[in-house]
């Protein structure tokens, strides 16, 4: 017996809440275990003085209790609500942002095209107006060697004729 009680003496002991043993339970719940629990206190039969303490310093510990149990629970909806209410907030910004900056993005892309089909437009206008020049420079000058060859070919003609005579 002696060794359970050393035992017992080196292991600290540990104290758990019933709050923190299960879950809360709704109030409704608790106003019923906790009347029902009154119930069966003052139902035990005695009618003296020490009986009737008890029976309120029960009652005002479940009245106690319940007031915490409500409370707490009421603090944690309020910061899941609030979390929920930041988080909404910050995604909400957070889209509006990127919105914003799509916008820009669109914006400068749409400006960057039409500067690509005018800088494509001028330089096939350069290239074929460079091409276009060289052309009729080349169409000019083989104008000018046809009709040098027309002329020259008639000279032979007419040389040939006088010939011939």
């Amino acid at each position: 017996m002696s060794s359970l009680l050393s035992h017992s003496k080196d292991q600290p002991r540990i104290r758990k809440s019933l709050s923190d043993s299960c879950p809360a339970p709704s109030t409704a719940a608790t106003r019923s275990l906790g009347h029902d629990r009154l119930t069966r206190l003052s139902s035990s039969g005695s009618s003296d003085a020490s009986s009737d303490k008890s029976t309120n310093h029960a009652e005002s510990y479940f009245l106690r209790r319940e007031n915490r149990l409500s409370a707490k629970k009421k603090a944690e909806e309020e910061t899941l609500n609030s979390d929920y209410k930041k988080m909404y907030e910050k995604a909400l910004a957070t889209n509006q942002r990127l919105k914003s900056r799509l916008e820009t993005s669109k914006q400068e892309l749409t400006v960057i095209q039409n500067q690509l089909q005018r800088a494509q437009k001028e330089g096939s206008n350069d290239c074929g107006s460079n091409v276009l020049e060289a052309e009729k420079k080349v169409k000019a000058e083989l104008k000018m060697e046809n009709q040098r060859l027309k002329d020259e070919n008639g000279a032979l003609i007419r040389v040939i004729t006088k010939l011939s005579k």
